[in-house]
């Protein structure tokens, strides 16, 4: 989408930094990210709610001015009353990957009906919710269909709201995807990669896209938007620019896609958790070009150049040294 975004602000209405705003998944790769830039930006009000006890613990010992609350949305009562209140509700909980369909459904689905539920009831005035980019992709898998359906919840609920759809994210705290690959490498003299590895890539830094999310509480943006990276890069030479920001001496090796799958399918074999499945493989090579919208004019949000986001994910003295858990 490239209109300029709808605006929403009231006259006389104090800024947003200093009212209470509510994250859900803040204890994952986005939200901890998001509320250390939040706080950075002044917002003296956070409600961090999140069901990962041990990453939980870390953005409270990160950021004790914090209101951390432990509970899963999708089962457990009391969280609710956190929305009394608040000015703006940010949804960032996601089942991102696992084995399981079930897990899918519970924390994509049935965990954002519950929440919805209560924003309706608590009168919450504007969400801002953290689609992806997947709900555009050709790839059938329980994330990408679960994503469809979370965002459809969160359209269908009548709250003013903006939707942001990002690609592939890295950055601190990343304990998936490049974050996991990063130290991977670093453990390993060998690093496969599946096939030739010349698919496309559109990775988004993590610190950009939370710098949309603060521009779109403190701007209260409303509408649909496609967050893209601004760089394309083939997977393979993404691979050796991450080899290089982390200095590993890792041989970078092609084996073919088939045998790579195999490997993955093993694995879960003996893992009920992995960090990285044969469904996630397959849609690593799906052949998706997303969107790229001009989101730095969009937003007033400057676009860190991949090189140097790459660095800064990987060299910086605090919170690169910080890995969350599965």
């Amino acid at each position: 989408m490239t209109r300029r975004p709808a605006i929403s602000r009231k006259k006389g209405e104090k800024n947003m930094s200093a009212k209470k705003i509510v994250v859900t998944g803040a204890a994952g790769l986005v939200g901890q990210n998001l509320v250390q830039r939040m706080l950075g930006k002044g917002f003296d009000e956070i409600v961090a709610i999140d069901k990962h006890k041990e990453n939980s613990a870390v953005l409270r010992r990160l950021h004790p001015s914090v209101k951390v609350v432990l509970a899963d949305l999708a089962t457990d009562d009391g969280w609710e009353q956190e929305l009394a209140s608040c000015a703006a509700l940010v949804i960032g909980h996601a089942q991102i990957g696992g084995l399981d369909p079930e897990e899918f459904i519970k924390n994509n689905i049935r965990a954002t009906e519950r929440l919805i539920e209560a924003a309706t009831r608590q009168r919450v005035p504007y969400i801002v919710h953290i689609s992806s980019s997947v709900v555009n992709s050709k790839a059938v898998d329980n994330y990408t269909e679960t994503k469809k359906k979370q965002e459809s919840i969160v359209v269908s609920a009548g709250i003013e709201q903006i939707i942001l759809r990002p690609t592939l994210m890295f950055g601190w705290f990343d304990r998936k995807h490049l974050g996991w690959l990063a130290r991977f490498m670093c453990r390993v003299p060998v690093f496969p990669i599946p096939g030739s590895g010349e698919y496309l890539r559109q990775p988004l830094y993590v610190g950009d896209f939370c710098d949309i999310i603060i521009a779109s509480l403190e701007k209260r943006i409303t509408g649909t938007y496609n967050i893209t990276g601004q760089e394309r890069i083939s997977y393979i030479e993404l691979i050796k620019t991450i080899r290089d920001a982390v200095n590993s001496k890792t041989i970078i090796v092609n084996i073919p896609y088939s045998v790579f799958w195999i490997l993955l399918k093993t694995y879960a074999l003996l893992n009920s958790n992995p960090p990285f499945t044969a469904n996630q493989l397959e849609a690593l090579v799906t052949p998706d070009v997303f969107e790229v919208i001009d989101w730095p004019g969009i937003f007033v949000v400057k676009s860190t150049p991949l090189a140097q986001a790459l660095s800064e994910t990987f060299r910086d003295p605090v919170y690169s040294q910080i890995a969350l858990e599965f």
